[in-house]
């Protein structure tokens, strides 16, 4: 059963208090910290979130003047997530945190008062509100991994993960699209081990015995789709042509095609 507006809600407010938990210790020398993803700092992470979440509100408070920034922002090219960076770099990190807050607080009181399946204009497709909700939740999760990549933290798994893993396998069609390639008409069928211990499958029963898979860590699944880790860094189990083209151009989220992460390793398989 697809999880409720309010499930989805409490769910980003959760993942919203472990980004929040990170930043909250931070001195003013530690908000420059670079990240992984080249070129960004920790505050850099934080802007990229606070500024979508206005947008996300936008879209469902005003899809035409969404729309109308969402036209200027595409003509901008495809560094424009770069150039909102670089706008706010200045903002002092008190600001910047409490910019975070609000613009979080205000994109959920608007979508806790929005019809689940109303469809909303986006960068990418348009999405129904309950998967705006679960993007905002993959980007929060996505960009909260490269926050604890800089400070050395260990985040620990949670069943949140299926929110990521879940926008991972609808976007199949849109990385293919995404760089230009046909998409493949071959099932992929894709079981992942939950961090409860329990197993998470998409792909219908018929699909059990296809040649194209992807079995493995939940956790990694996740860091690959929304390219924090080279799919070599992970314990991924990948089956088949198809599994393995996807995997190798996996994007959850809206936008350019990204440049995903190196091995950190060299790897022989």
């Amino acid at each position: 059963m697809a999880p409720t507006m309010s499930e989805l809600l409490t769910d980003l407010v959760d993942e919203t208090l472990v980004v929040d938990e990170m930043l909250t210790p931070l001195d003013d020398a530690a908000w420059e910290r670079p990240t992984p993803a080249e070129g960004w700092r920790i505050r850099d992470q934080v802007s990229h979130l606070a500024y979508f979440d206005e947008t996300a509100a936008l879209s469902a408070t005003d899809p035409d003047r969404f729309r109308a920034g969402a036209e200027a922002l595409a003509g901008r090219g495809d560094r424009f997530t770069d150039e909102i960076a670089d706008e706010y770099r200045a903002l002092p990190p008190a600001q910047l945190r409490e910019w975070f807050r609000t613009a979080r607080r205000s994109l959920v009181e608007t979508f806790a008062a929005v019809d689940p399946a109303t469809r909303l204009p986006w960068y990418g497709p348009p999405m129904s509100a309950a998967s705006s909700i679960t993007a905002r939740l993959m980007e929060t999760w996505a960009h909260g991994q490269d926050i604890a990549d800089a400070l050395g933290v260990e985040r620990e798994p949670t069943a949140r993960l299926r929110h990521v893993a879940h926008i991972g396998v609808r976007t199949f069609s849109f990385a293919f699209g995404l760089h230009g390639r046909p998409v493949p008409e071959t099932p992929v069928r894709v079981e992942l081990s939950a961090p409860d211990g329990t197993t998470w499958t998409w792909g219908s029963e018929d699909d059990t015995a296809t040649a194209d898979t992807v079995r493995g860590p939940a956790l990694d699944f996740c860091l690959v789709v929304t390219q924090r880790r080279h799919l070599l860094d992970t314990g991924l189990q990948v089956t088949g042509d198809v599994a393995a083209e996807w995997m190798s151009l996996a994007q959850a989220f809206a936008g350019p095609p990204g440049p995903g992460r190196a091995p950190s390793r060299e790897v022989t398989r």
